[in-house]
């Protein structure tokens, strides 16, 4: 989390900074001036005494929490290379709603999990649409002790089809041995 100070000069860093990561990513510029208004109202809430919020600028607040929330999932799955037309995400409470049309199944399962891994979102109401349908994976929540190899025998009865999962899982996993409990993963069918 950014904290801002009074001291203008970062405050002009740090939105410069979004702008430049809206543009990379794609984003709306809208998406950097909810951010940086976040900050402002942040900024006000930590110097203020509580309770100095309208309801009305609390709405005004959340809602822009939510949006910035709700961008900053749609560039995880941007950042990770997979392909989404039209791709939204709605943030419901720890919930996240996502939106949008894919070629693969392999491609939906794969932007259900990054959304789903990251922190503050409990669980992911796909609303995803396939393109080319075929027969869904199965999703594992790594365990304490688990390597890919142990969840490639429980799953396939063979230790050494873990490359399986491995690539099933690319790009959110960059190494067969970093995995941490609480990741999902996708196993695939094997033919």
């Amino acid at each position: 989390k950014v904290r801002i100070t009074n001291n203008s000069e970062l405050l002009s860093k740090v939105f410069n900074i979004m702008e430049n990561l809206a543009k990379e990513n794609n984003l709306y510029e809208e998406i950097v001036f909810t951010f940086f208004l976040e900050c402002l109202f942040q900024k006000e809430e930590e110097t203020k005494p509580t309770n100095v919020l309208t309801p009305e600028q609390q709405a005004e607040v959340d809602a822009i929490r939510k949006q910035t929330r709700e961008a900053a999932l749609v560039s995880e799955v941007v950042n990770m290379g997979l392909h989404v037309e039209n791709l939204s995400v709605d943030l419901q409470g720890d919930t996240a709603i996502v939106y949008g049309q894919v070629d693969t199944q392999a491609d939906k399962e794969k932007v259900i999990l990054t959304v789903g891994n990251v922190d503050g979102v409990a669980s992911v109401d796909d609303r995803l649409e396939v393109a080319n349908p075929e027969e869904d994976s199965q999703f594992h929540e790594v365990q304490k002790g688990d390597s890919l190899s142990k969840i490639a025998k429980h799953y396939y009865g063979d230790a050494m089809k873990y490359p399986i999962i491995f690539e099933a899982n690319k790009p959110m996993l960059k190494d067969p041995d970093l995995i941490y409990p609480g990741q999902m993963l996708r196993i695939p069918p094997i033919a």
